[in-house]
């Protein structure tokens, strides 16, 4: 590895010429590596050849405006073509919750409603019992703030804003995208002054 690294060349097994590749290396860890090589527990001479250009991804619950968009990427990835809908209390129960397993959490949850349920609509009773129930799998992850309604209120604005932004104004995906109707989408545009396209006027002239 550290010879692909450095020299940009590998040689195959069982061959004794070195060929030259041109590839970009993308590697992720869920462990701090600079912590890691201090301690002696991760090669010193790799961490750094890893580390040209190093991005930080915060923890999904940390960015719980992602989620609606991941729900329904990961939906249309395990049922292609069947267009599966996810109710507005569904989405809330995932929005609330803390996802310790983060995304690849997410992802499974998202695999297991589709094999479980009824591959027309997604509700709360094809989540997980310990999202269903509002419980974090563990005590020590629990966040009192999740269950505030001001910050789900705050959650849910800094949502739509983003989702609506994303379509460009398109209420009638925005509203599949968060798995609401197209009058809820309206109600609550005009509930948090979201203007439903950029140069047009705000949502309130649209009732």
């Amino acid at each position: 590895m550290l010879r692909v690294l450095q020299e940009k060349e590998i040689r195959p097994v069982g061959s004794n010429q070195r060929l030259k590749v041109d590839v970009r290396v993308i590697a992720a860890s869920n462990r701090d590596l600079e912590r890691e090589y201090q301690k002696g527990t991760f090669r010193k001479d790799l961490y750094f050849r890893l580390n040209v250009v190093a991005v930080h991804l915060p923890a999904l619950r940390e960015r719980r405006s992602d989620i609606p968009m991941l729900v329904h990427w990961f939906l249309d990835r395990y049922a292609p073509g069947r267009s599966i809908q996810i109710t507005s209390a569904a989405m809330k129960y995932l929005l609330q919750y803390d996802w310790p397993g983060n995304v690849r959490e997410l992802e499974n949850c998202i695999e297991r409603a589709i094999a479980l349920g009824d591959r027309c609509t997604l509700d709360i009773g094809d989540l997980p019992a310990t999202i269903a129930s509002g419980r974090p799998e563990s005590d020590a992850i629990a966040a009192p703030v999740a269950t505030s309604s001001t910050d789900l209120e705050d959650i849910e604005r800094a949502t739509i804003q983003r989702v609506f932004e994303q379509v460009k104004g398109d209420k009638t995906l925005a509203g599949r995208m968060l798995g609401i109707s197209r009058a809820t989408l309206y109600r609550k545009l005009k509930r948090y002054n979201i203007e439903h396209r950029a140069g047009s006027p705000p949502t309130q002239a649209l009732q």
